[in-house]
């Protein structure tokens, strides 16, 4: 049941009107069972003073765009209630036509764009309006029963308004349908959802959880008499067992559903996905079709599911299994849009965005980690539909038409023409070791900030944490996330791609970063110095470098990897044989694995840096004091000394570094493979020749 969340004692202090609508929507949009992500919608009427002083009825509706779990004031848009009167005594009025008229009754110009929706809650006759779209009353409303079940659970206080895509004719069918029914205390919506209404907020709202909670309660007697999705027909796969079967294909299905765009991928593997793909009805059922249009904009019409049978040994099947899925979809869906199309309809991704696998779980991909939950968030929410409406009788979907005609509506594609151009690593994912550092940690910055999501491998968890907790603080939950990595160990290294491909899909760019350094005159090298080195800066490069390269042909989506070696690279430091041979190792592996990455797109690039002091972990250990030892200086003189040997007489930092790995990893250099680039200040000794 869906718990009443109203507290009239803070709801006392919010002033009334815009905030406490807020108030009340932020509550309806907490409960996923009640309203979808970015779905449904609320108003209030009132009056407020315009620019001149004068009382006008005003109406405030949820802006387009947003969702009501995280709005606030400004995310709602105010219209002229006398402006939008007269509007109920016409015929019609295309969508194109309304959402320009609307627009001039608009308070504000600079506010939200109001809902396509917004003439179903002005035409209402009552101060405060709530359209939600709950897992109940969609159950209801996609059983082919639902209208004669509502009668059962609502008596006559319901009105039944067939399905129609939003806009002025819904609006008007729903304001008629309440004033010819006036003891109606709701409308059923069919495929579509709830409205409700009350003469204060509070009201309202009890309204809309007492509504959803009666059919909730009707659903949950009629669910006992039947086993869900037909019963079981396959059992689970073990949680660890199951996992690394999906962390193994995951780059293969990153590569297969990215079409002309990457996505990336999430993997879920929660109670009730497990309960729906290990049902025996759920293959057939998952093929009906979407269960409103909420769904079908973020899960398409159909998800793809998987025809196998759960074996955890059985990795290449399942791999082969999802790769021939993938494709299959993808001629049905080209089909589907051949049959549908209009004239100038453009195409979307041809791939699923909801994969289920018996035993396994559920794939979602998206343009983001944000959006795929997206759609794994509402997949979840149509598993609860489907539950619920075979629980009275059978599921019933939009038909094929009205799937395109709501997938490709014209007042959809003029949304995605409104949104900012994707960002230069957008869709991508970067790995960086030593992302706890300074290099590591400004590189990260730099990528997020034009869009990637960024994973910080670092011996160092506990650092690299703070850093993605900082990035993620500023640009959203699971734009970065931390793994520990020694560089070293071969099973630490594939147990963090392992992680990453779970969390992301898969890996775009790779920045072999993490280092160390020692200094000591060659006869006074010992082995272990020298194994140190060769470890850390030649085996651990190796290692990343090799994982990631797999991973990357098994995307078959290119990538780059961008090695940060040194101006000793290429330069005979004094005092450093040990860190000098291990970093121009590196150099040289980059170049050598640049050239069998060719024909895959893999690009490799280096970037040979000069005395990184701030944020380093190395430099802020006793390295500093042998390197001052080398010079005959102070530890404290090392910066200056440094400037002044560079021929531009500057020093160089972390984000300077930053931008080297960006242009090597952005398109700009698309065509640059086994490179080094000198980012120096300009070292007269370290001049390649």
């Amino acid at each position: 049941m869906i718990p009443n969340q109203w507290n009239a004692q803070q709801a006392d202090t919010i002033q009334e009107g815009v905030d406490k609508l807020v108030y009340r929507s932020n509550l309806i949009g907490s409960d996923r069972r009640v309203c979808n992500w970015g779905g449904g919608n609320t108003s209030t009427k009132g009056m407020v003073r315009d620019f001149r002083g004068r009382e006008i009825e005003v109406m405030y509706v949820k802006g387009s765009g947003s969702d009501l779990a995280s709005m606030k004031a400004q995310h709602f848009t105010g219209l002229r209630m006398e402006d939008i009167r007269p509007l109920f005594e016409r015929d019609e009025m295309p969508d194109e036509e309304m959402v320009a008229y609307l627009a001039n009754c608009m308070l504000d110009a600079k506010a939200p764009r109001p809902s396509i929706e917004t003439l179903l809650h002005a035409f209402l006759p009552f101060k405060h309006v709530d359209h939600t779209h709950p897992d109940a009353i969609i159950s209801l409303c996609c059983a082919d029963n639902g209208k004669q079940i509502a009668s059962e659970i609502f008596g006559d206080k319901f009105v039944w308004v067939p399905y129609i895509r939003p806009g002025f004719t819904l609006s008007k069918m729903i304001a008629q349908g309440v004033l010819d029914h006036p003891g109606a205390e709701l409308v059923l919506m069919e495929k579509h959802g709830l409205v409700t209404w009350g003469e204060t907020q509070e009201e309202c709202y009890n309204k809309t959880i007492e509504i959803i909670n009666q059919a909730a309660e009707y659903i949950a007697r009629k669910a006992e008499e039947k086993p869900s999705f037909g019963g079981t027909k396959v059992e689970s796969i073990q949680p660890e067992e199951r996992r690394q079967l999906i962390a193994g294909i995951m780059p293969a299905v990153r590569g297969a559903v990215s079409d002309s765009k990457r996505m990336i991928l999430t993997f879920d593997d929660a109670d009730d996905v497990l309960e729906f793909v290990n049902g025996q009805d759920s293959a057939r059922l998952s093929q009906v079709g979407a269960a409103c249009p909420d769904h079908l904009v973020h899960t398409k019409m159909t998800p793809l599911f998987i025809d196998w049978t759960p074996s955890a040994g059985d990795a290449e099947g399942l791999k082969q299994a999802v790769i021939q899925g993938i494709h299959a979809y993808k001629e049905q869906y080209q089909a589907y849009f051949e049959r549908n199309r209009n004239e100038g309809d453009i195409m979307f991704e041809s791939a699923p965005r909801v994969i289920l696998i018996p035993g396994i779980g559920m794939i979602n991909t998206g343009k983001s980690h944000a959006m795929s939950l997206v759609s794994g968030a509402l997949y979840h929410r149509a598993i609860a539909v489907m539950g619920g409406a075979t629980a009275l009788g059978q599921f019933v979907s939009l038909s094929e038409s009205e799937s395109y005609n709501v997938e490709y509506w014209p007042l959809e594609l003029y949304k995605l023409t409104l949104a900012p151009a994707e960002a230069e690593f957008s869709r991508q994912v970067a790995l960086i070791t030593g992302g706890a550092g300074g290099i590591g940690s400004a590189t990260a910055r730099r990528l997020v900030g034009e869009g990637a999501h960024v994973v910080l491998a670092d011996l160092n968890l506990e650092g690299a944490q703070k850093v993605a907790d900082e990035i993620n603080e500023q640009y959203g939950a699971n734009r970065a996330l931390a793994v520990q990595m020694d560089v070293t160990k071969e099973t630490m290294v594939k147990d963090a791609y392992s992680e990453v491909a779970l969390a992301y899909g898969g890996v775009d760019i790779i920045v072999n970063n993490a280092g160390l350094a020692t200094s000591s005159p060659f006869d006074e090298t010992s082995l272990k110095e020298w194994e140190l080195n060769m470890n850390v800066l030649g085996t651990g490069y190796f290692l990343v470098a090799r994982e990631a390269f797999k991973i990357m042909k098994d995307q078959e989506l290119g990538g780059s990897m961008v090695f940060i070696g040194s101006k000793n690279s290429v330069y005979a430091g004094k005092n450093v044989t040990a860190y000098s041979s291990a970093k121009a190792l590196e150099a040289h592996l980059a170049r050598c694995i640049a050239t069998e990455g060719g024909e895959f797109g893999i690009r490799v690039n280096t970037i040979l840096p000069d005395a990184i002091l701030q944020g380093s972990a190395i430099w802020n250990s006793n390295w500093r004091n042998e390197r001052a030892a080398a010079y005959g200086i102070e530890p404290d003189q090392l910066e200056e000394h440094y400037r002044k040997r560079t021929t531009l007489l500057v020093n160089i930092y972390p984000d300077d570094i930053a931008e080297g790995v960006a242009y090597f990893a952005s398109s700009k250099a698309a065509k640059t493979t086994g490179c080094m680039l000198t980012i120096d200040g300009g070292v007269p000794a370290a001049f390649t020749r």
